[in-house]
C-alpha cells in the first residue's frame, strides 16, 4: 500500500479521500511495475544483442534502429584519454585557429564545431585558394549536409590522385564523428605541408557496430591516424610543384650544383669567420636555425639578443623557432619571406635550405 491513512468512524469524506488515494496508488504501482518489465526488456535485449562491447561504451538508441547491414563507428573511451590522442587534437586545434585567424573564428572541439560543415569549408578555402559555391550560414539539417557534400567532394578531388584512402563521409563528419573528423584533417596537413608537427604513431581503438540479420554485432578495431613523418611526407616529395632553378638544377646539372654550393660556402664562411665559425655542409649545418640567425644578424650588423632563440636547440620545435625565427629577420630587412618552410630546412630538405642562403647570397653579396 502506497498510503497508510487513520480514518475517524463517522468521516465519510475521509473514506472517499482514501478510496481516490488507493485507486490512484494502485494506477501508480501498475505504471512503474509496467516501465520496469519495459526496461529490464531492454536491458537484456542490449544484453544480447551488444555481448563484446568495451566497458564504457554506450550502445545509441538510434544503434537498435539501423537497417541491415548498416554499420557505425564509434572511438573507445579509453583512446581518447589517451595523452597521444589528445596532443594530436590540440595540434589539429591550433592549426586550424592559426589558419583561420583572418576570419575570426575560434575552435575549441573538433566535434562540435567541424560537424556542419562552416570550418571545413573556409580551411578548405583558405588552404586550397578556391571559394565554394556553398551557402555561408546554414541552420538546418539538409543545408548542412549539401555544405558538408560540397566541401567533401572538393577535398576527395584533390586528394583522391595522391592515393589518400577516404576515410569521412557526409554522415559520419555530421554525426560527430572524431574518428572520422581527424582523418580528414591529418590528410589536409598532410597534402598542404602545413607547417606543423603531427605526435607520431597515433592509433586510437574504435567499437564498430553492425547489423546482421537483426542482431546488433560490435567489434573493437585499431585504426592508424598518424604514421611517421617522414613516411607520410614520402608521397609528397615528388609531386609536381611549381619548379624553380634549384629543381632544375638538382634534375639535371648535379655538377653545376657543386659549383653553386662551393660559392655560397666561401659567401656564409665570410662572414661567419668573423663570430671564429666555419660551415662546410650546407644541409645540415644550417639545419637547427642558430647559424642562420647569427649570419642575418652579421649581414645587417646588429647583434641579435640571446634570449630571441635557441642557442643549443635541442627539440624539433626549438629548432623550428630558430629558422623562422631568422626568416622574421631577413623579412624585416626587405627580403621576401622564403618559399621554403622552417620544417624542411630542420628536416635537412637541400634545395630549400639552398633556397633560403641563395636568396641571402643575391641580396648581400656585396657587404663586407
Amino acid at each position: 500500500h502506497y498510503f497508510n491513512l487513520t480514518l475517524s468512524s463517522g468521516s465519510a469524506k475521509m473514506r472517499k479521500d482514501e478510496s481516490f488515494l488507493g485507486k490512484l496508488g494502485g494506477t501508480l504501482a501498475r505504471k512503474k511495475k509496467s516501465k520496469e518489465v519495459s526496461d529490464l526488456h531492454e536491458e537484456g535485449k542490449n544484453a544480447i544483442n551488444a555481448p563484446m562491447l568495451p566497458t564504457g561504451t554506450d550502445i545509441h538508441p538510434e544503434d537498435t534502429l539501423m537497417e541491415e547491414n548498416a554499420e557505425r563507428i564509434m572511438l573507445d573511451p579509453t583512446s581518447r584519454e589517451t595523452l597521444k590522442f589528445k596532443d594530436l587534437l590540440k595540434v589539429l586545434i591550433d592549426w586550424i585557429n592559426s589558419e583561420l585567424e583572418e576570419e575570426r573564428i575560434i575552435v575549441k572541439d573538433l566535434e562540435e564545431d567541424c560537424y556542419d560543415g562552416q570550418v571545413l569549408q573556409k580551411l578548405f578555402e583558405k588552404l586550397s585558394g578556391k571559394k565554394l559555391n556553398v551557402a555561408e550560414v546554414t541552420q538546418s539539417e539538409i543545408g548542412q549536409k549539401q555544405k558538408l557534400h560540397t566541401v567533401l567532394e572538393a577535398v576527395n578531388e584533390l586528394l583522391r590522385p595522391h592515393g589518400w584512402t577516404v576515410e569521412w563521409s557526409v554522415d559520419s563528419i555530421h554525426s560527430k564523428n572524431l574518428v572520422a573528423i581527424v582523418y580528414l584533417l591529418v590528410a589536409l596537413v598532410m597534402h598542404f605541408q602545413a607547417p606543423i608537427r603531427l605526435p607520431e604513431h597515433v592509433s586510437v581503438q574504435v567499437v564498430v557496430v553492425k547489423k546482421r540479420e537483426g542482431i546488433l554485432q560490435t567489434a573493437l578495431v585499431t585504426k592508424e591516424l598518424t604514421s611517421t613523418t617522414e613516411n607520410v611526407f614520402i608521397n609528397y616529395l615528388f609531386l609536381p610543384t611549381e619548379r624553380d632553378a634549384f629543381d632544375t638544377l638538382l634534375d639535371h646539372a648535379p655538377d653545376k650544383l657543386n659549383v653553386v654550393k662551393t660559392s655560397l660556402i666561401t659567401f656564409v664562411n665570410k662572414h661567419l669567420n668573423k663570430l671564429n665559425l666555419e660551415v662546410t655542409d650546407l644541409e645540415t649545418q644550417f639545419a637547427d636555425g642558430v647559424y642562420l640567425v647569427l649570419l642575418m644578424g652579421l649581414l645587417e650588423d646588429y647583434f641579435v639578443p640571446l634570449y630571441n632563440f635557441f642557442l643549443t636547440p635541442e627539440s624539433f620545435e626549438q629548432k623550428v623557432h630558430n629558422v623562422a625565427f631568422a626568416f622574421e629577420l631577413m623579412q624585416d630587412g626587405g627580403l621576401k619571406k622564403p618559399k621554403a618552410r622552417p620544417e624542411d630546412v630542420v628536416n635537412l630538405n637541400l634545395k630549400s635550405t639552398l633556397r633560403v642562403l641563395y636568396n641571402l647570397f643575391t641580396n648581400y653579396k656585396d657587404s663586407e
